[in-house]
């Protein structure tokens, strides 16, 4: 197991039982020790957070148009996308299925490049959640400057310079394959740190966000690597939405997600499942409640709380014996708030992960399996948060709103559901 686990944070929905908090895979090595004496005032002012809209798409010419030091360029519109179609009357809606993966480093367990390949062989599209420290070595981790600790902080580890190769491979073919290339910020600071993202100001957020881009623009200059193409996008362009760690702060993220022209967020602790809603006027994707087998609670679609409920989020020493049954309790978890939406209101399932070897590495094999079976049904769209986004945003605001006063698991005659 890489990387180092958050203490659970533990809450109540409705008389339903709910477990977050949660960490990503890590390089390898003990984990950076945060500095929490210095105040978030003695790091630089953040730059490019002005911009209140997105800067408008270039004019593609069919040419590679290479920026900044050569770390990111511009190859043209991403290939392989959903085209949205608005819903016609008395049709269906297409059952959405977003599986997202918080880190984004491929390290040794190379989990990053299986389940990208996994999505290619199953009609599907992931968002990868990329954290920025991921593309900086450690010998210039004091470029980072985190808000409300010391500059080259961190709660998660620093890569290798292997794995920075390693990663930036996987990043460029994710993104041809048509995957979404979003941000999980930096540091990965949560409670019970008092500098942790719960207790980010909008100003803070907007910090990190400008890091976490610079990192992503500025490999090339941070590792010194020279033989190494320039990842095929414009981040700057291509970021539009991230989850934070833990699911902490997005009180306070939204106002940053919103002057920088995102479209949507991730970070909400959870809710049910539902079709989605604006907050702020952000598409909110929160962790879904989905039933936990044989349980009358739900538990949130994210790995690590299926952990969690199993053995009580002790990564290191759960009992192999229950691997087996653990793994299909997790599958059948997944797929039983799948069902739900599938033969009911048709909201969206998003599935939350990270890219551990947690309990013997059955959780990932419990998604792996979910991809297999749901991506692959009639109907079923697996797509990445953006292209959902697109969807979302062809449709006719009157027909979601009806869209959202159904129950999970209510099926309307959908023949007049939606006629006018």
């Amino acid at each position: 197991m890489c990387g180092v686990l958050s203490a659970a944070l533990i809450g109540t929905v409705v008389g339903v039982t709910t477990a977050s908090g949660h960490s990503d895979g890590g390089a390898g090595g003990a984990a950076a020790a945060p500095d929490r004496a210095t105040a978030s005032a003695n790091r630089p002012a953040p730059k490019g957070t002005t911009r209140t809209t997105p800067a408008p798409t270039p004019t593609w010419d069919g040419k590679t148009k290479v920026i900044g030091d050569g770390s990111t360029s511009y190859t043209g519109p991403q290939p392989h996308q959903l085209k949205p179609e608005k819903l016609k009357p008395g049709e269906k809606p297409p059952q959405f299925v977003v599986f997202s993966w918080d880190g984004a480093l491929e390290n040794d367990d190379h989990l990053f490049s299986r389940f990208r390949e996994l999505a290619q062989q199953n009609n599907a599209h992931m968002t990868f959640f990329l954290s920025g420290l991921y593309l900086l070595p450690k010998a210039k981790r004091t470029l980072y400057h985190p808000p409300m600790h010391s500059a080259g902080s961190a709660a998660i580890d620093f890569p290798t310079d292997q794995h920075i190769r390693w990663t930036l491979q996987q990043l460029r073919l994710a993104w041809e394959d048509g995957d979404e290339i979003g941000t999980h910020f930096n540091g990965h600071f949560c409670a019970p740190d008092p500098g942790g993202g719960g207790n980010w100001t909008t100003a803070d957020w907007l910090s990190e966000i400008s890091q976490a881009k610079s990192f992503v623009r500025d490999w090339k200059t941070n590792t010194g690597f020279t033989d190494i193409p320039p990842l095929p996008f414009d981040y700057d362009q291509e970021l539009v939405g991230g989850r934070a760690p833990c699911l902490e702060g997005q009180k306070n993220l939204l106002p940053a997600a919103k002057s920088l022209g995102w479209r949507y967020d991730a970070s909400s602790p959870g809710d049910f499942q539902q079709w989605p809603a604006k907050k702020d006027g952000v598409w909110n994707f929160p962790l879904e409640l989905v039933p936990y087998p044989d349980k009358d609670y739900q538990v949130l679609s994210m790995d690590f709380n299926f952990l969690y409920h199993q053995s009580g989020g002790d990564v290191t020493e759960g009992d192999p014996a229950k691997y087996a049954q653990w793994e299909k309790t997790t599958r059948d978890g997944y797929l039983n708030g799948f069902e739900r939406a599938y033969n009911g209101s048709r909201a969206p399932l998003f599935i939350g992960n990270h890219f551990e070897t947690w309990n013997g590495g059955i959780y990932m094999q419990a998604v792996a399996d979910v991809v297999k079976d749901v991506c692959n049904r009639p109907g079923v769209r697996c797509v990445s948060f953006k292209e959902l986004c697109d969807w979302l945003d062809a449709q006719d605001p009157a027909v979601l709103a009806k869209l959202r006063n159904l129950d999970p698991g209510e099926s309307p005659d959908w023949s007049t559901f939606l006629k006018k």
